[in-house]
């Protein structure tokens, strides 16, 4: 594969760690200060913990993405490296499906507050996406652990 193109998936993993950079900076924050009047507590804390725990799986989902990018740049795409790199943004993946599971009963009462039932949807898509994710990660490590099997067969072989 070109560098070119595998620099340019490196600098567009990095640009997907902005946004959610942004949002834990300034975002939270600013939407505790803003809530904790509106809200009860118990339903406000809550979702602030989740989003916080759910960008660690996510940065070090993207870091493991970045991980594999380097070992397709030094040709050893094959290797127990990049099946190790799958198979941890799939259990990444399915961490921050989970987490967002968790929150949805805290924005149910919040949406039934506002009567904005937008708030769920968001919920369920952002979990939707991480099972797709995590369901193509599986995928992927499976299909590599098969050509590395395949490979080193024919390598004895010959």
């Amino acid at each position: 594969m070109e560098r070119g193109t595998t620099l340019l998936l490196k600098a567009t993993v990095c640009l997907l760690a902005l946004p959610v950079l942004a949002v834990c900076l300034v975002g939270l924050p600013l939407f505790a200060r803003n809530a904790s009047d509106l809200y009860p507590a118990y339903w406000l804390y809550p979702l602030i913990v989740i989003a916080y725990a759910s960008a660690i799986p996510y940065f070090m989902a993207l870091y493991q993405s970045f991980k594999l990018l380097i070992f397709i740049d030094r040709n050893d795409a094959f290797s127990d490296g990049s099946v190790l790199a799958l198979r941890k943004i799939k259990l990444f993946a399915i961490a921050i499906a989970v987490l967002f599971t968790a929150s949805l009963p805290f924005l149910y009462f919040i949406a039934d507050q506002d009567d904005a039932p937008g708030l769920i949807i968001i919920g369920m898509v952002i979990i939707f996406a991480s099972i797709i994710i995590a369901a193509f990660a599986a995928v992927l490590q499976k299909l590599l652990q098969n050509a590395i099997a395949i490979k080193s067969e024919n390598d004895l072989t010959v």
